[in-house]
């Protein structure tokens, strides 16, 4: 499903855009999704153990909401699918976020509140570690992601970009990036914005695996990870 015309932005309108400096080489292209494939399969396989104990935790907190949180993420060139993650968050967070979008914690298209209180007891740790991301290895099996790659922000968000902005769309979304394995929250959206036209501009094998190691570390307990 493609964003409605009326409101997807032109990404191709703007001479600021970087379309024609995206390494979509055939080998790098061939040997990103090897990479994807083997990562996110073993991920899920050994990673399974987790996921059973997280799940029970999970509903023994919240015994009526689900362990698995699906949302409408945009992906490479406006596509749209279902993102997953463990549910960190009240069953009603959803309706219970338009009261606390002027307690927003960082500017720009993107909502992030270190004190959020829709956050569950098992939520706060998980998102602390990042542990609450793994789900997506599934989307990256899929193919709607990649292990790395700019996230995929939310329609809400995309309709507030800019046509620089939109450029975070010319490529496959991933787990982590630049930002993320670096100064995760810290940072704010227009710097954000950099770090991802950065990578897309200089995206490479070599990257990518030092982007994954650097964000091994995050799963250690980032201070800026909310």
């Amino acid at each position: 499903m493609k964003i409605p015309s009326a409101q997807k932005k032109s990404v191709d309108s703007n001479p600021m855009l970087v379309a024609n400096q995206v390494n979509d080489k055939l080998v790098y292209s061939k040997t990103k999704r090897l990479l994807d494939i083997i990562g996110s399969t073993l991920g899920l396989l050994i990673l399974l153990p987790l996921f059973l104990i997280l799940g029970i935790l999970i509903k023994i907190e919240d015994p009526k909401g689900t362990v698995f949180f699906k949302q409408v993420r945009i992906g490479k060139d406006g596509s749209e699918f279902y993102m997953y993650k463990f549910r960190s968050m009240v069953t009603d967070a959803e309706e219970k976020l338009a009261e606390l979008l002027r307690l927003n914690e960082v500017s720009g298209a993107m909502f992030k509140m270190k004190d959020d209180p829709r956050v569950t007891k098992i939520g706060k740790f998980i998102r602390k570690t990042s542990i609450d991301e793994l789900p997506q290895l599934w989307n990256v099996l899929k193919g709607d992601m990649s292990l790395v790659g700019p996230r995929p922000p939310l329609l809400r968000e995309v309709n507030e970009y800019t046509n620089y902005q939109m450029q975070r769309l010319l490529v496959t979304p991933g787990c982590t990036g630049i930002w993320q394995a670096s100064s995760r929250s810290s940072v704010g959206f227009e710097e954000m914005v950099e770090m991802d036209l950065y990578y897309i501009r200089n995206r490479s094998l070599f990257l990518d695996l030092k982007i994954i190691l650097k964000t091994i570390r995050v799963f250690l307990g980032s201070k800026n990870a909310f």
